[in-house]
């Protein structure tokens, strides 16, 4: 079995590697060889009324790559001035988060991964997929809102997919918009600037992608949406319905859970369950918009023919990145430990550690 830590997985998965271990497992899904579960959240009230417990779990199986994969997170949250989401483990900058991967061959334990370069690539990998499928094939200008580590991967699987000669990055802090801009600028060798307003980011693009950490909407004014642009998120809250409502074309990666069970909430955009009260569930700060819950085509449609995408260039067409996380795991960690293996890379701890005499 492996030990695999974000230092391995960022020598083995770039986003080319990512994008097509992405559409090999939704293959495998349109093909009915992949299943998936979406995102579960489990929250449980700190006695420090600022803070909440949250569990976090996903996942799925791809029979190409012959692998199971469930997705870990274990993470304290606050919600500072109810505007963004922070989340630490043990302390403010450091993060537990895991993938466990198993064979569908035999059952065995495969290897144990960080998730954190891993979450990344995997939501940028399938933001570059609904950009490749629906956006304009002469796309070259891209509006970035936001300059984390979400920001970076969405834009790498847009150059991907797309030849890009122009990006314009907006972030509230100047610090980070200028910090992100001169490393994309240098990693990708094109021009990366940075704006100061949403408005200059959206304007004249051609891609426009919300990346943020924001429990608010971050792109609220219908005005700022242009013929033939392509939108994007991260989050469910992200982007004001007015503008969903009236793109031309809306597509969607994955169902979310629809019918809840009994004790369970829904909480941006996912499902959930609370060991707390009344009150104390009022302490989550659930925004007030949700586009992940409604219905909409499904991007794996698209990529079987089964629907029609962009029919015309002056289409607006809205990719909601939601759906199918567990298949996501199950794809690209797949994908590092076949490589990991070939390489010679990761920590080999003894399987028998993970095995037992006793059935259950």
């Amino acid at each position: 079995m492996l030990l695999i830590n974000n230092q391995i997985v960022g020598k083995i998965l770039d986003i080319r590697g990512c994008m097509e271990a992405l559409e090999t497992g939704y293959r495998d899904l349109i093909n009915e060889r992949a299943v998936y579960r979406g995102r579960y959240d489990l929250f449980v009230p700190n006695d420090d009324p600022k803070l909440m417990y949250r569990w976090g779990t996903m996942e799925g199986a791809s029979r190409t790559f012959e692998t199971f994969a469930i997705r870990m997170k274990s993470d304290m949250l606050e919600w500072p001035e109810g505007k963004t989401v922070e989340k630490y483990c043990v302390e403010p900058g450091t993060f537990c988060g895991f993938v466990m991967v198993f064979s569908t061959r035999n059952g065995e334990p495969l290897a144990i991964i960080n998730d954190g370069i891993l979450q990344h690539m995997r939501v940028g990998g399938c933001a570059g997929l609904g950009a490749k499928y629906l956006a304009r094939e002469d796309s070259s200008v891209v509006g970035i809102f936001g300059s984390g580590g979400m920001a970076r991967t969405y834009l790498l699987a847009f150059n991907a997919v797309r030849k890009l000669r122009e990006v314009k990055v907006f972030s509230p802090t100047r610090k980070n918009r200028e910090a992100y801009a001169a490393e994309m600028s240098e990693k990708l060798g094109i021009k990366v600037r940075p704006v100061d307003s949403t408005e200059d980011a959206a304007r004249g693009s051609d891609i426009v992608a919300t990346c943020t950490d924001s429990i608010q909407v971050v792109v609220d004014d219908p005005v700022l949406i242009e013929p033939g642009m392509h939108l994007t998120c991260v989050k469910s809250n992200e982007w004001n319905p007015e503008i969903v409502k009236r793109s031309d074309l809306v597509a969607k990666m994955g169902r979310a859970t629809k019918n809840l069970d009994e004790g369970q909430i829904r909480i941006g955009g996912e499902a959930a369950v609370v060991a707390g009260n009344a009150e104390e569930i009022t302490r989550i700060a659930n925004p007030k918009v949700d586009i992940f819950s409604r219905d909409f085509p499904l991007l794996t449609d698209i990529m079987s023919g089964k629907l029609k995408g962009r029919t015309d260039k002056n289409q607006v067409t809205f990719f909601a990145n939601s759906g199918t996380q567990g298949l996501q795991f199950a794809s690209t960690a797949g994908y590092v430990v076949r490589e990991a293996k070939r390489r010679g890379l990761g920590q080999q701890i003894p399987t028998d550690w993970f095995l037992q005499d006793i059935r259950d």
